[in-house]
């Protein structure tokens, strides 16, 4: 046999809503506030500081630069690199043998200037190591420096003195 059980269910009884209290929806208010000035304030300081910066690094470089102007009307400033007095003088330089371009020995290429020396181009040939130059460059390189442009071989005083004898 089968025995049926059957339960009675309670009457269903409608859930009452909560009424919205005047405090509460005061605080949300209050709460949306917070929260916008919180954006607010994260997204300008930032902001403010590097425009603060910006400012001050704009005012340093106009102060330093008026400062340089105003240094250079009242003195001359020094070269940055020092200028020797290594070069050659032009009478050493008329010392130095004097050829066209179809005599060079060691090529035909001018190591200052880069251009090729044609035949009858005049050239001046450096003693000892034999490179040659265009006339020209190589007295405008020796009147600054007393070396070859190729190989940096000094230019002795020794040669000049047994040109003379």
């Amino acid at each position: 046999m089968r025995y049926v059980v059957h339960y009675a269910t309670p009457p269903l009884r409608p859930i009452p809503t909560p009424s919205p209290s005047p405090s509460l929806n005061g605080a949300a208010i209050g709460s949306n506030h917070t929260m916008l000035l919180s954006v607010f304030l994260a997204l300008f300081l930032p902001c403010a500081g590097m425009s603060l910066v910006f400012i001050v690094y704009i005012s340093l470089l106009w102060c330093s630069s008026s400062d340089n102007n105003n240094n250079s009307q009242t003195d001359l400033r020094l070269p940055v690199k020092s200028v020797k007095g290594e070069g050659m003088s032009a009478s050493e330089l008329d010392q130095l043998p004097k050829i066209t371009g179809k005599e060079l020995v060691l090529g035909s290429d001018c190591a200052v200037c880069l251009d090729e020396i044609e035949t009858e181009q005049p050239a001046r040939l450096i003693p000892g190591c034999n490179h040659g130059f265009h006339l020209q460059c190589a007295d405008t390189w020796l009147c600054k420096h007393s070396v070859c442009p190729v190989c940096r071989a000094k230019l002795d005083t020794q040669f000049f003195t047994a040109l003379e004898n």
